[in-house]
């Protein structure tokens, strides 16, 4: 178990060390994980993906998917565990989005890589060659498969022992609220709000050959650079440089300041009245004279009958 090796954080590139340079992956493993592995061959089959027993058929090897099925489900019990814990008032979709945020294949890659898995795996040529040991899928698999075998050998505390240390840190954030955003929109809101800035990411440098390039981003806020992360993507360089920004942005303005406490209500007293206002003349409308009177007419003369003239030839009576 004595191997000799830099210690490898969560933030750092994974090795590029091929697996056959470890003399015993098993023992290397142990020792990362801080514990014993008393199967040896269930340990080295969660090493082993099946691109390399392909290569190897006379050697009857076992892959590691039989384990990744197993760690699978152990991994969301231990996870759904510990959300029950914390989070006894919440209902059942928010603890499945965020279990499903805690341990996606992003969160199980960065698991391996803290343990520098890749560089034990044991893979096909087609693999090597092509960077397995740096995707985060096959790492995701693989990091499954070994909790699968740490749950056959020391049982579900063991899980639970192992789930604390490498996802601590998600935990956090989802008790903080914060586990949907990654740190790029972190540092972003954070920016804006504090600087009203937009940070600024650049690649300064690539390293590696083309199947395996690792690159160096860094991150700037108004021309100051505040962080810079490696990555064997831009994206996981650039979150990895966010992650490094947002930490020193939380040393230079240190945790928001708090609410002050509410004091005693002092009624204010009432505005002064607003003087009255003068009252305002109407203007004088100008008087309309008035027509003089008309005379009375006259009134009109009776007209005389005209004399009717006598008939001719009137009878008189008698005689």
């Amino acid at each position: 178990m004595g191997e000799d090796r830099e210690p490898t954080g969560a933030g750092a590139a994974p090795s590029a060390e091929p697996a056959a340079e470890v003399a015993d992956p098993v023992a290397a493993l142990a020792s990362r994980l801080g514990r014993r592995l008393p199967d040896a061959c269930t340990a080295l089959a969660a090493l082993t993906h099946k691109s390399y027993v392909n290569e190897h058929r006379e050697e009857r090897l076992a892959d590691n998917e039989r384990l990744e099925f197993l760690g699978d489900a152990v991994i969301d019990l231990a996870v759904s565990h510990r959300l029950m814990e914390r989070f006894p008032d919440a209902r059942e979709g928010e603890l499945s989005k965020m279990r499903a945020a805690v341990v996606d294949e992003q969160g199980l890659a960065q698991m391996a890589r803290a343990l520098d898995l890749g560089g034990l795996l044991r893979l096909g040529r087609g693999e090597e060659l092509t960077g397995g040991r740096h995707k985060s899928s096959l790492l995701a698999d693989a990091m499954e498969a070994v909790v699968a075998a740490i749950y056959l050998a020391d049982g579900f505390g063991a899980v639970l022992e192992v789930i604390d240390r490498f996802l601590g840190e998600a935990f956090a954030r989802a008790t903080a609220g914060t586990l949907d955003r990654d740190y790029k929109t972190q540092l972003q809101e954070l920016a804006q709000s504090r600087l009203r800035a937009t940070p600024r990411y650049r690649v300064v440098a690539e390293h590696g050959p083309d199947h395996s390039k690792v690159f160096e981003v860094e991150t700037d806020l108004r021309g100051e650079v505040m962080g810079r992360g490696e990555g064997r993507s831009k994206k996981d360089a650039e979150q990895a440089a966010a992650k490094l920004a947002l930490d020193a942005l939380g040393r230079r303005f240190g945790p928001e300041p708090a609410a002050p406490p509410p004091g005693p209500e002092i009624a204010a007293a009432p505005p002064p009245a607003p003087e009255p206002a003068p009252p305002v003349e109407a203007p004088e409308r100008p008087r309309r004279r008035r027509p003089a009177p008309r005379a009375p007419r006259k009134a009109a003369r009776p007209r005389k009958a005209a004399a009717r003239p006598a008939r001719k030839g009137t009878r008189r009576r008698g005689g």
